[in-house]
């Protein structure tokens, strides 16, 4: 007889390999012919819901690995949710409008001018949704389950009907003025932009110090007095009506260099150091009250150059006297206001120099700092020129400088509602924690909302003008433009005369001959995406308001997350979200941003591609997502590992539980041995950890806690053991129906609660277990955790777990000593401290078995062998098991030989080959 024909080897068709890349999508398409979205969303309907909004990312190009990052954590979420008792939607979006696809369209060479208003936008709404589809195949491929087939986009028409209406809303509460007002203007871009829209970048910038000479002293300074400035922008020099200076500083009177400058007093060191006064002399003091009124001339034109009072004044760099241009910041333009001063900005929307600048008329604002500082210099107003590298803000598309330019714009008022979006915050959950301090700052610091845009493609701002140039914005005219953009979709304001768009009969007091012209800005993206929670979260059936979780990069601090406080709290008064959760950005493997120009870019579709979409989620699981995240083929290369460990371990627990069948074989807990009883109670720990992880979104916990349990309970200690039983003893026998009962109960917990982060192989498993009846894993639940009471046996096995580390070092010695090969060849004898040796007084432990050797022995320390080795817990001795071994088990035992007709067997497997195979 073939002995091993007796043994009760494992039993599947499960593939070792996953071949990921070719199986996955094949998955996914079956999937979807399956509608398993629709299904997922029909067994849940009626549970408690649990929106997860989806923040729209751009459509254009293809995804990086920040789009994988980040919807694969919101796929997890949502997986998990729908697997918890909640009824969990999931509905991507799309962000369409924006200078970036007009860009795309002229770099492919259309010729904007060529075509008009209503024909560009098209093209860019038909480039729009090509990069839908393109992005949206990537995204499935990713194992990102949601409603693909109608997905949220920016530019349709319901969409832009609601977001119409978000503008209505609070222009009828007054948060919407148009001003005129210092804002970040892109010449490259040749738009205003908002502040989510400006990144910083390093910037080689001149810094020249310049005298003003005192014309009217107000009887506080003599007629031979200048007033030092310092700036960086040379450029602003020709826009200047004012110095700033702080009414409680200190100012005094510096001579040097055959010269005479107010500074303020705290400054004269250093600035004795940058400007080179090696003698000088200082005289009076004055604070910066007493100046007041004082005016200086400027040092190109003739013309006054006010002294003004301003806080914003600060003693860090400069003189303490601020050049202030109006036109050109913030600042400047609110003190000059206060003081009835106009504003100048001479520079058009191409950052060139206009006529308003004599001089310096068609230089572009770069070129004119060149020109500025010579003219300076040729007046003898010059006092120094340097260049310094420092952080600047640069437009986030094309990479450019921006300047502060007033020019007429449309606002959103923060000012008027600023605490509500502070309160709003305050009663938001924040994961990470820190996040609520930076919104908080960030709203708190914030000023107005410039929301216009001087470009075509967008939605349009539904403002009208009367004859008299008065702004109309009114119930009947919003709601007739929402009405016609549901209808006919944005275009039409660029396709219809004005009176065709104004509601039948519209008359105005402000146009009495009923004439009225209509705005060309449209509005921000920012402001399109800022609507979602109106256009998608209230426009659908099958979405709430507010959502439960909003999740994007931690740069939507800036951007989504507060557009859409901003248009939330200012119509109803509440955040659009009960939670945010941000991550951070993905990194290369050497820490730097990821860029085509240094090559250091990978992609998802490489990952998928090479390695398969399972295991970029798994990556994406293991890591700490609040911080940045570094990226490299080795990160994946050591997640394939893990996953080929978990695969493999799922794989062994199926082929062992061939033969089980739940309804008839599986043995109640009480009747389990005590190794029995204790894995399952660390299941039962693992159910508890991990779901408990889900739901805080520690999924590195989830990932190592379902990593640990299947290398260390289960592969380097459970599953060895359980050889000797499943393998060897009859197929019924109690202790095998036993091990197979923590079996098969392990192989269901491990892949339900992997199926959120590894869908595919989770599903895949799922296929060969021939008595779940569910369709698909994405069908169940989450297991339940059992509360078994079993603190005794815990610290029992705890303890037990100590001195078999001992023995596994021992016998690892012995091998090394030549003593013995395997370890079924060992005879251990512990002799172990003594609060631990009432362990070993129990029968019910098979201890030869738990140590996976021969034969175990447990004495007292006087009678240990001289060859102990002394470990924590004891001294271990190992010797030659004495007796044959066992063909069937390979175990060494006496008893090989005693039952002549299997002469070649140990008693135990005599019995089983004698009863079940004779």
């Amino acid at each position: 007889m073939d002995y091993k024909d007796t043994l009760l080897m494992p039993k599947t068709d499960f593939p070792m390999r996953g071949g990921l890349p070719t199986k996955e999508p094949q998955m996914q398409e079956q999937w979807e012919k399956d509608n398993m979205y629709a299904k997922v969303q029909e067994r849940t309907k009626g549970k408690p819901t649990f929106i997860l909004h989806d923040g729209p990312p751009y459509a254009n190009g293809d995804l990086h690995m920040g789009h994988a990052l980040n919807k694969v954590l919101k796929d997890i979420i949502v997986r998990h949710k729908s697997m918890t008792g909640f009824h969990a939607p999931y509905v991507p979006g799309w962000d369409t409008h924006g200078l970036p696809i007009e860009q795309a369209l002229v770099n492919k060479g259309v010729k904007r001018k060529e075509h008009s208003i209503a024909e560009f936008r098209e093209m860019c709404k038909d480039y729009a949704l090509t990069q839908i589809d393109n992005q949206r195949t990537q995204f499935k491929r990713l194992g990102v389950r949601g409603d693909w087939d109608n997905p949220y986009i920016t530019l349709k028409p319901e969409f832009e009907s609601r977001q119409i209406k978000v503008f209505g809303d609070m222009a009828k509460k007054g948060y919407i003025y148009k001003g005129l007002k210092p804002v970040y203007w892109s010449p490259s871009s040749e738009t205003a932009l908002a502040e989510a829209e400006i990144e910083y970048q390093d910037k080689k910038s001149p810094s020249i110090y310049v005298s003003f000479p005192v014309r009217d002293g107000k009887g506080v300074l003599e007629s031979d007095v200048t007033i030092l400035i310092w700036t960086t922008t040379p450029w602003t020099i020709p826009a200047n009506l004012g110095i700033s200076v702080h009414p409680d500083f200190v100012y005094t009177i510096v001579e040097a260099n055959d010269k005479k400058f107010l500074v303020a007093k705290d400054l004269v060191e250093g600035l004795a150091a940058e400007l080179g006064w090696e003698d000088y002399t200082t005289a009076g003091e004055f604070k910066g009250r007493e100046l007041e009124r004082i005016t200086a001339s400027h040092p190109i034109y003739d013309r006054e150059s006010l002294v003004m009072l301003g806080e914003h004044v600060t003693a860090d760099a400069g003189t303490g006297c601020v050049h202030t241009a109006p036109g050109h910041g913030e600042d400047d333009f609110y003190v000059a206001k206060q003081y009835g001063l106009g504003v100048l900005s001479p520079i058009n929307d191409r950052g060139v120099m206009t006529a308003e600048a004599p001089l310096f008329e068609g230089l572009f604002y770069e070129d004119a700092n060149k020109a500025v500082t010579e003219k300076l210099k040729e007046v003898g107003a010059l006092e120094k020129l340097s260049f310094f590298t420092h952080s600047y803000p640069h437009d986030w598309r094309t990479k450019k400088p921006v300047i502060y330019r007033a020019t007429a714009q449309w606002f959103a008022s923060i000012e008027s509602f600023r605490d509500e979006l502070l309160e709003a915050i305050r009663k938001t959950d924040f994961t990470p924690s820190w996040g609520e301090t930076r919104l908080y700052n960030m709203v708190r610091d914030r000023g107005d909302w410039c929301i216009s845009r001087q470009r075509v493609w967008g939605v349009p701002i539904p403002v009208f003008y009367a004859e008299d140039g008065e702004p109309i914005i009114t119930d009947e005219t919003i709601d007739h433009i929402s009405t016609l953009f549901r209808e006919h979709g944005s275009n039409i304001w660029f396709e219809w005369e004005t009176k065709d768009l104004l509601p039948k009969d519209f008359s105005h007091e402000g146009s009495p001959n009923g004439t009225f012209t209509k705005e060309t800005d449209i509005m921000d993206v920012w402001f399109d995406s800022g609507s979602t929670h109106q256009g998608v979260l209230v426009e659908r059936d099958d979405l709430s308001y507010p959502a439960d979780l909003y999740l994007e990069g931690s740069d939507q601090y800036r951007g989504w997350f507060n557009s859409s406080l901003t248009t939330s709290v200012a119509i109803n008064g509440i955040a659009p979200y009960k939670g945010l959760l941000s991550h951070g950005f993905t990194l290369d493997g050497e820490g730097r941003k990821m860029s085509k120009s240094i090559g250091n870019v990978i992609l998802p579709s490489k990952v998928t591609n090479q390695f398969g979409a399972d295991i970029l989620r798994l990556w994406v699981s293991s890591v700490d997502y609040t911080a940045d995240v570094r990226v490299s083929d080795s990160n994946f290369k050591q997640v394939s590992e893990v996953y080929r460990k978990i695969r493999n371990t799922v794989r062994f627990l199926h082929g062992n539980t061939s033969d089980f069948t739940p309804g008839t074989d599986t043995v109640a807990f009480e009747d389990l041995r005590p190794v029995d009883q204790y894995v399952y109670v660390k299941l039962q720990d693992l159910i508890r950890d991990v779901r408990t992880a889900y739901e805080q979104y520690e999924f590195a916990n989830v990932y190592h806690a379902i990593n640990s349990f299947c290398t260390g309970t289960l592969s380097s200690f459970y599953l060895d053991i359980a050889k000797d039983v499943v393998y060897i003893e009859a197929a019924d026998h109690p202790h095998r129906r036993a091990m197979q009962t923590v079996m098969y109960d392990s192989l269901l917990a491990l892949l339900k609660l992997a199926a959120p982060i590894l869908p595919h192989t989770a599903d895949e498993m799922w296929a060969y277990l021939e008595h779940e009846t569910a369709e698909s894993i994405q069908l169940t639940d989450m297991p339940e955790a059992k509360e078994l009471e079993a603190s005794d046996l815990r610290a029992q096995f705890d303890q037990l777990m100590l001195v078999r580390d001992d023995v596994l070092k021992a016998l690892e010695e012995a091998r090394n000593n030549k003593v013995i090969g395997k370890s079924l060849e060992a005879h251990v004898t512990v002799a172990v401290r003594e609060d631990l040796a009432s362990l070993f007084e129990t029968e019910e432990i098979d201890f030869a078995q738990f140590f996976i050797v021969s034969k175990f022995s447990a004495v007292p320390a006087s009678e240990m062998a001289e060859n102990a080795v002394s470990l924590t817990t004891g001294q271990v001795s190992v010797e030659k098991a004495a007796g044959e071994k066992c063909e069937r088990c390979w175990t060494i035992s006496e008893t090989v030989g005693s039952n002549a007709d299997y002469p070649e067997l140990c008693e135990r497997c005599a019995d089983v080959v004698a009863h079940h195979y004779a």
